[in-house]
């Protein structure tokens, strides 16, 4: 499964999750960059990433920043 993620690195928050199927990822891509166009365009800095996991839960343990703040990831134990 793939994951692609706009995230808001000063509000330390994800704007936007979309979710594809390994198949998709052709069309992912394409997403990923008419994204990053027109973030580019409108002088907005967030970060666009394409993440590949097993599932969402796989996701979040793998990927904890984009989910949790730094007090949650600092005071949970790694699994």
């Amino acid at each position: 499964m793939l994951f692609l993620i706009e995230y808001d690195r000063n509000q330390g928050r994800i704007v936007t999750l979309n979710r594809f199927s390994d198949s998709d990822r052709e069309r992912a891509e394409e997403l990923r960059l008419e994204l990053e166009i027109k973030l580019n365009l409108q002088r907005v800095s967030n970060e666009v990433v394409i993440l590949e996991a097993s599932t969402e839960q796989a996701l979040r343990r793998t990927h904890r920043r984009y989910f949790e703040d730094l007090a949650e990831i600092a005071t949970m134990p790694a699994e």
